[in-house]
């Protein structure tokens, strides 16, 4: 299933559903925002309270409110003090999952993310990694909460048939438990933008 084109009803109804289905459906999905857009190349699913990787395992905190409110926004948080990581807010209801967006094939815009990024970066690496695609596209904490139907950042729908997608553990969530060896990472396989994890 396609991301829908129409902005409506089917679009939020499209986010409205478990992490684990729409992180496989943004795969090859564009994420755009200030001039720079990226084809998404990897991402981690995170299902809610009972998964102890979640944010949302911890109960709503002021950090995490938007995961707790409608799917299809943006929920930005800072990690380390230094690096902004990028989720979409998925469902279903109001069920608090999200997907990690951690790489991009930057397709346009490429010189403005090497402004933010770094002269000497290769273009594979422009957007590798869940701290470089913020940094890339610009976005860090000021839009947290913002709708991804609304702008100023979007979701353009994946063109044509769905790539060939790798599962395996998500990265650096040893603290979960048995929920760190669960495979809820995905990622199109073989692509070079894919992060080094």
């Amino acid at each position: 299933m396609a991301l829908p084109a129409d902005p409506a009803s089917a679009a939020r109804a499209w986010f409205d559903r478990p992490a684990v289905v729409v992180a496989r459906e943004l795969l090859g999905a564009t994420l755009t925002h200030a001039g720079v857009g990226g084809r998404i190349v990897e991402v981690e699913a995170y299902s809610g309270p009972e998964d102890l990787a979640a944010h949302s395992s911890r109960g709503m905190t002021p950090r995490n409110r938007v995961m707790f409110g409608p799917p299809g926004h943006l929920y930005v948080y800072l990690i380390y003090g230094l690096h902004h990581c990028i989720n979409v807010v998925t469902g279903p209801g109001t069920k608090p999952e999200a997907v990690l967006i951690r790489a991009l094939e930057i397709e346009h815009g490429r010189e403005a993310a090497r402004q933010r990024r770094g002269a000497n970066v290769p273009d594979r690496r422009l957007a590798s990694g869940p701290g470089n695609v913020a940094r890339a596209l610009g976005i860090d904490r000021a839009l947290d909460g913002t709708d991804l139907l609304d702008g100023p950042v979007h979701i353009e729908p994946r063109p044509g048939r769905s790539p060939r997608v790798a599962r395996g553990p998500r990265i650096g969530v040893a603290y979960a438990g048995p929920w760190a060896e669960r495979p809820m990472r995905f990622w199109i396989d073989g692509d070079p933008h894919v992060s080094r994890g």
